[in-house]
């Protein structure tokens, strides 16, 4: 090969990948065949998704320019390279979601009848008595206004908290109590900021004018409506919301940490101090406070967006549910109770028989919670391992084990307390598991254990019998509704000695040197996965089909993309479905011209992993909790399982080959680096999402014949950007 493939030139950068997919669902949100309150759902994911990017991705570059970290991405990008097309293209994204609600949404809103008042000046004299009410008995006495002088110097603006900064002059005759020092006040002006209470509903409903069916005011308007009763011996000057974004990212010192927990109990109390990294204003702010706010919280001016409209966008999903109206939601969707597991059926006579499979969320989640459920009341069960990553609140899972553990059961779980976001809730988890008598344990040093498995040890009249769970995605009952996984249920005994090595490696230094079928990260999974692309490499050089199909959530692993890329140049088919970041570039000349690209953006987040080879015929097929980045295949505990079972290796063929169909909610990757939806004129549309609800709805019999009628052949292809769908 004449081709350096790791020319910088073939490369995407990670982060400007991931600003695609946000774009992505902004299109969903801006797509009028969507209903309109899936619409408003998608434009409050962009700016939640938008808020976590910042304070984790973002604060990182930030971190390294600090550090003076001067080494280049895959793509040839330096850090400040970076940091310079991010804030510009989140400008650019930033007016792109308020011309979306602005133009789009409330006026839409309004002609089903709900008004969403953004400007306390739109309320009625009926409903400005009663927001007046309403702050007087409800908001009043939870704020605390804060002013700034010598004594009291400005406050902690709390991360992603909601605030509104004030401009004040002592009314006449009343002697001032807050004077802003030269040089650090707002010239003759004093300055004072509030927060809004995130204890109180963002959005409150106001009472019924004959005009709309739904009236809503959010909080913050109500508190300004009402700002001089807060600085009663001032003249408000002016007022207006503001928010900081902080440095989230947390570093923890494992190394030097006697007690984990402790040290990540200690860490979070940071994250509410980080640096500030972007600041959203109003766009009418008065120029003074820009600038006292920008010194406050050292920001440059491109780290300032001003915003016309509702400062954090995320309050849109409180709407989601509460506005009425069948027509402007998509059609509800029950999962269906997967036919193989009726209920109340004893689960371990189930599972030997044969191994189970489910596809959530249209298989119900249920089964998984009554494994552990039984467990814990099976008498011949002797102990339960499981690994814990992200859970629901009120987690059933976590009342299971519990409850194992009352009655007399080795219970062995590992709490990751290291999951983004979820520290505190996994704290908590831990110290009720441990209160139970379960034992807890916190992962391995300077690794997150991002690996599905739950260990069922049971004494059967043959012996000891190990049941495992191996999955895609987390133990929680409630995203396990919202996100596409899956799992299996096997005793299949080779499965069961790897998942018991796999809880001795973890709670102990105990790591075998033989492994059966689980494929394990960092220990040999990349090398794993080269070899199976290798393997694919080998046939296609001698003339024989060779094909790989892979869905993730993302691509970003230049050497694993570099294998692609090799694969690609010997003829190898490539089909990629990446929900999110993909750091890969098709139609290179000599180089990716047989990779294709497609992200699936719908109903529900696809979540699930699934990775198949061709093999010359024999197919293997592996999911699992992986995806080709760096973090999964180096520094996480992760578990990439094959499918052994030949029907449910069919079933999962069956998920890749109706995914691949999509030209609904699919956008293929463009050789120009442009993500775009298929072109249906003429064409039947076909989403993927909605046909696997179908199929659960219609019954196994039917999914079973679509399994025996359909072969597993991708029937799209992008050439030189143009779409063909046979």
């Amino acid at each position: 090969m004449d081709k350096d493939l790791l020319n910088p030139d073939y490369y995407v950068n990670r982060e400007l990948s991931w600003l695609l997919f946000n774009v992505r669902i902004l299109d969903e949100a801006r797509d009028k065949k969507n209903p309109l309150m899936e619409r408003v759902k998608f434009l409050s994911i962009t700016a939640s998704n938008l808020d976590e990017f910042f304070m984790v991705r973002v604060a990182s570059l930030h971190d390294m320019i600090n550090a003076s970290y001067e080494k280049p991405d895959l793509s040839g990008m330096t850090v400040n390279e970076q940091l310079d097309a991010i804030l510009s293209e989140t400008h650019g994204f930033i007016d792109r979601q308020y011309l979306t609600l602005n133009r789009s949404i409330i006026p839409l809103l309004e002609e089903e009848g709900v008004r969403i008042v953004t400007d306390f000046r739109q309320l009625s004299k009926k409903e400005a008595l009663y927001c007046d009410d309403y702050f007087r008995k409800n908001v009043y006495p939870v704020l605390t206004p804060m002013a700034v002088d010598a004594s009291r110097p400005f406050p902690l603006v709390l991360n992603k908290s909601l605030n509104i900064a004030s401009l004040l002059k002592k009314k006449p005759g009343v002697a001032p109590l807050v004077k802003a020092q030269k040089g650090k006040g707002a010239g003759k002006n004093d300055f004072a900021t509030v927060q809004v209470p995130s204890v109180l509903p963002r959005l409150i409903e106001l009472p019924g004018d004959g005009n709309f069916k739904q009236s809503f005011i959010l909080l913050e308007q109500l508190i300004l409506k009402n700002i001089g009763e807060l600085y009663k011996n001032y003249e408000v000057v002016c007022s207006y919301p503001y928010r900081l974004i902080r440095n989230a990212d947390l570093p923890i010192d494992e190394d030097d940490a006697s007690d984990l927990l402790q040290e990540i109990k200690k860490s979070l109390h940071r994250r509410d101090w980080g640096e500030g990294i972007r600041l959203d204003c109003d766009a009418s702010m008065d120029e003074r406070l820009i600038m006292y706010l920008k010194k406050q919280f050292d920001v440059t001016d491109r780290e300032v967006y001003f915003v016309n409209g509702p400062i954090d966008l995320t309050f849109l999903m409180k709407l989601y549910g509460t506005v009425e109206g069948k027509s402007l939601y998509d059609k509800p969707f029950e999962s269906r109770r997967p036919k193989g597991i009726p209920e109340g059926a004893d689960i371990f006579s189930l599972i030997r028989k044969g191994d189970l499979f489910m596809n959530h969320p249209y298989d119900s989640f249920e089964p998984v919670v009554e494994f552990i459920r039984q467990s814990a009341v099976d008498r011949d069960v002797l102990a339960i391992k499981q690994t814990l990553y992200r859970v629901s609140g009120n987690s059933p899972i976590i009342a299971a084990l519990a409850k194992a553990a009352e009655n007399g059961k080795q219970v062995t779980v590992l709490v990751e307390l290291k999951a983004r976001f979820d520290e505190e809730n996994n704290i908590q988890w831990a110290q009720q598991l441990e209160k139970a008598g379960c034992h807890v344990i916190y992962g391995l040093v300077g690794l997150k254990t991002h690996c599905k498995i739950a260990l069922v040890v049971r004494n059967e009249e043959e012996g000891i019998k190990r049941y495992v769970h191996l999955g895609t995605g987390n133990y929680n009952d409630k995203t396990a509704r919202q996100y596409t996984d899956c799992g299996i249920f096997t005793c299949a005994e080779t499965i069961g000695e790897d998942a018991t090595a796999v809880f001795n490696m973890l709670s102990g230094y105990s790591e075998p040197e033989h492994w059966n079928n689980l494929i394990l990260a960092p220990i040999w999974m990349r090398q794993k996965f080269y070899s199976l692309i290798d393997r694919e490499i080998h046939h296609a050089k001698a003339g024989r089909k060779a094909r790989i199909v892979a869905k993730m959530n993302s691509l970003c692993d230049r050497d694993m993309i570099a294998k692609l890329y090799e694969a690609s140049c010997a003829g190898v088919e490539i089909f990629l479905i990446v929900r999110g970041i993909c750091c890969l570039k098709t139609g290179i000349p000599g180089v990716s011209e047989n990779i294709h690209v497609i992200s699936i953006v719908g109903t529900f987040l696809e979540h699930a992993r699934i990775f198949y080879f061709y093999n010359d015929g024999e197919e293997d097929v592996f999911m699992g909790s992986a995806d080709w980045m760096p973090r999964n295949l180096d520094r996480r505990v992760e578990i990439i399982f094959p499918v052994l079972d030949e029907n449910i290796k069919g079933r999962v063929k069956h998920i890749l080959d109706v995914s691949l169909k999509d030209n609904l909610k699919a956008y293929y990757l463009s050789a120009d680096g442009v993500y775009r939806h298929f072109d249906r004129r003429g064409k039947k549309a076909f989403g993927s999402q909605n046909e696997f609800m179908k199929e659960a709805l219609s019954g196994d019999e039917e999914g079973a014949l679509l399994l025996k009628t359909r072969t597993f052949t991708p029937v799209w292809a992008v050439n030189d950007g143009q779409q063909d769908m046979n």
